[in-house]
């Protein structure tokens, strides 16, 4: 895998050749020299992420229902109930 450099400038005048450059390892693009965004390809991406799945799909799963949760009671009073007029 390789890391490719390009500025801004020349992103905008050439997206083609970063798009290209991004087949092969994430393309970093500077913002006034400084590192301001990254470009990869999606399977890269999704290599990174870890495919993780949302809160969502694991309440879905099959026998969700059956696991035993009981959230620990709060030991300090770190809210403020509302006051209602």
């Amino acid at each position: 895998m390789s890391i490719t450099t390009i500025s801004s400038r020349t992103f905008n005048r050439d997206v083609g050749k970063a798009k290209k450059a991004a087949q092969t390892g994430p393309v970093i693009i500077t913002d006034r020299g400084q590192p301001a965004y990254v470009l990869m390809h999606i399977d890269q991406y999704r290599q990174v992420t870890g495919n993780k799945k949302s809160i969502l799909d694991l309440l879905a799963m099959p026998g969700a229902e059956n696991i035993d949760f009981t959230p620990p009671r709060m030991q300090n009073n770190t809210y403020n109930p509302a006051k209602l007029l």
